[in-house]
């Protein structure tokens, strides 16, 4: 179990040679479980390909440990690695699937069996040693690929979208078993998903990618609360954030965030941070997640010089929650989340409150986040 380390690491691919993964540093910690993330395409999993010596790198260092493993072959890079199809061998049995890479080293039968039998034992697939890998269910094979990486406790475990084929149920349940098994063997563990509910609930900490750029490394609250831009605020949260593009103005000593359509009061902090940055009578985004937009009265009446009217459009009942789309007049719906208890009728006139404590605003041109 090691400490691994990505320092300027690039990957190019094809004649012009364009980046795939462009200047990648990190430090995973030992025993941590880290989650990339990211929309296909981001480099992530070219990035977990080359740690596990499936692609070359380009240029810069990879460590595991105090080793550079830059030109060292995979299978002496100590590492176990899950994919997203489980790469079962369909005519051996499960427990010769399990056994397979320790055979392969040679070791003697009844290690081999004792290390079979207690990763079976730690997964719940005991009485399935004997079926072949038709014989089970998804969420069953994808306990043998688990355990065939497990079997042996090497210095890291790389998984890459290892859930994507199961449905959404069986998703959940293995979410909840990967995150008991790292916390039972305490190997560092990097997991790859395009899926942020899994980067969210399984991850010490994510790093966020798009184009092959790191674009936040943190703790799933960092990043869900300050994200670093308008991509990371976008694509974590679901329903997606809220941006709006306006304007602060200074209004009788106060500063506003002004739209044509309305105005919304800056908290002391935030108006002392924009002064600051001289950024009154500048165009700026701001961010509002769903949950921070109220139709509660009591918030109304807290909050009156951040009020928002509109004509609502649809709603989306998604069991403890229903998502409602507000017509505010601008080039965007505004996505409120509430309590089923909450109707409108399509075309209703309403009005919310914005929370602007847990207002984020971000920069017109660069996106990159200003003050909360």
């Amino acid at each position: 179990m090691s400490r691994i380390i990505f320092n300027h690491v690039h990957k190019r691919y094809g004649k012009y040679k364009e980046y795939a993964v462009n200047d990648f540093n990190l430090e995973v910690e030992d025993e941590e479980f880290l989650v990339f993330v990211g929309s296909s395409g981001c480099g992530k999993s070219t990035t977990l390909r080359m740690l596990a010596g499936l692609e070359d790198i380009s240029e810069g260092e990879i460590y595991i440990g105090d080793t550079i493993v830059n030109d060292m072959p995979p299978k002496d890079r100590d590492i176990s690695m899950v994919f997203q199809n489980y790469a079962l061998y369909p005519n051996m049995s499960v427990y010769e699937n399990i056994a397979f890479g320790l055979q392969m080293r040679k070791l003697p039968k009844h290690e081999i069996e004792t290390s079979v039998k207690r990763a079976a034992r730690v997964l719940e697939i005991e009485n399935f040693l004997d079926r072949k890998p038709r014989e089970l269910s998804g969420g069953q094979r994808q306990r043998v690929a688990l355990g065939r990486a497990i079997v042996r406790t090497p210095q890291a475990f790389l998984m890459d979208e290892p859930l994507s084929n199961l449905d959404a149920k069986l998703r959940v349940q293995m979410r909840s078993e990967i995150i008991r098994l790292h916390k039972k063997i305490g190997v560092t563990t990097i997991y790859v998903t395009h899926d942020q509910i899994e980067a969210m609930t399984m991850g010490d900490r994510i790093v966020v990618m798009e184009k092959g750029i790191v674009q936040q490394v943190d703790t799933p609250e960092v990043i869900y609360n300050e994200p670093a831009n308008l991509f990371v605020a976008n694509f974590i949260g679901n329903p997606p954030m809220n941006f709006v593009t306006g304007k602060i103005e200074d209004r009788d000593g106060f500063l506003e965030f002004n739209t044509k359509r309305f105005g919304l009061r800056l908290t002391e902090k935030q108006a002392h941070a924009m002064r600051q940055m001289n950024l009154v009578d500048r165009g700026i985004i701001i961010g509002m997640r769903p949950e921070n937009i109220s139709f509660e009265e009591i918030m109304m009446e807290a909050h009156p010089n951040s009020i928002i009217n509109g004509t609502m459009e649809l709603s989306e009942f998604v069991g403890s929650d229903r998502y409602y789309h507000m017509n505010i007049g601008l080039e965007k719906y505004l996505v409120a989340r509430a309590h089923p208890r909450y109707h409108f009728d399509d075309g209703m006139r309403t009005a919310v409150a914005v929370d602007m404590n847990k207002a984020l605003f971000f920069h017109k041109d660069t996106g990159f986040l200003l003050t909360k």
